[in-house]
């Protein structure tokens, strides 16, 4: 390990530690003071099959998420776990988009939640267009396009970022893949951060690769669609070999406002109330075996 690797994983923890005084606003709850949520109750999902072989690679991302009972109740007093098998299988493939936002999410969660519990009560998200970034994005925050918590990046730069807002404390947080890793011809990485390890892919060859694959009217070989395929498959597996802030990294941003980031064009105007989240607080019953009071 390199000072830069050093010195940057002392900036993440620091960030994180720091996270809880960044926002500008109480949260919710504080765990094991006014709320005591078990964790660690279920076994994550880590067993590798042909649509998600990453899944048992040792920085696999595992998160633990808190939900509400039901569509008119309280907080469950456990938290469930996703992987990333939960995430291809709802967005219906493995792809290395959906592995990037995952990870990416999972930086910025070590920021926005450091007692380790996701409560995706309180997320808010922006992705770019992509629906690998934007379905992981809404399938790990419960963000969705009909409350307006879940919008996509006015700028176009910001395709292959996410952002992540937690309302209660008001802190955004904008993440992303590092210098190094990054893939994609012609777009930039939007924060400063490099790797400092070697990947197992030649990262020219693939944006060369999918210039020509996934060019508009394109005609690629049969031996090229197989090849891009092959080298994505290699690279975020590679990449789920180190540990993810060697690979992602995040910041919080100052004085977030929402409308600022999101591309109005693709937002509804009438927005949904959230139902689901309404009574997460609610006081109990003062003799619950008694009945009805």
């Amino acid at each position: 390990m390199n000072l830069i690797q050093i010195t940057g994983g002392l900036l993440i923890l620091l960030t994180a530690l720091c996270a809880g005084s960044a926002g500008a606003a109480d949260p919710l709850y504080r765990q094991g003071e006014d709320i005591f949520i078990e964790t660690g109750v279920e076994s994550p999902d880590r067993t590798p099959t042909w649509y998600a072989p990453m899944a048992a690679r040792p920085y696999a991302p595992v998160f633990e998420l808190l939900a509400t009972r039901g569509t008119q109740g309280r907080y469950y007093p456990y938290t469930y776990t996703a992987t990333l098998k939960d995430i291809i299988k709802f967005h219906g493939h493995d792809c290395e988009g959906t592995i990037h936002a995952a990870n990416s999410a999972r930086v910025a969660f070590d920021i926005l939640f450091p007692d380790g519990i996701i409560d995706r009560s309180v997320l808010w998200g922006i992705s770019g267009n992509s629906p690998c970034w934007s379905d992981a994005i809404a399938f790990l925050t419960g963000a969705r396009v009909q409350y307006g918590n879940l919008g996509f990046f006015r700028e176009s730069r910001y395709g292959h970022a996410i952002l992540l807002y937690r309302e209660d404390t008001e802190t955004a947080v904008l993440a992303t893949w590092k210098r190094g890793i990054n893939n994609i011809p012609g777009e930039p990485v939007v924060l400063p951060g490099k790797i400092g390890w070697k990947t197992a892919v030649d990262i020219d060859e693939v944006m060369k690769l999918k210039e020509d694959v996934k060019a508009a009217g394109g005609t690629p070989t049969p031996y090229q669609v197989d090849l891009l395929r092959h080298l994505q498959w290699r690279h975020v597996n590679d990449i789920l070999e180190h540990p993810l802030h060697d690979s992602y990294q995040a910041r919080i941003i100052e004085d977030f406002r929402w409308e600022d980031w999101v591309d109005p064009e693709k937002t509804i105007t009438k927005t949904h109330p959230r139902s689901d989240i309404r009574l997460r607080n609610y006081p109990y019953r003062s003799r619950p075996v008694s009945g009805p009071e």
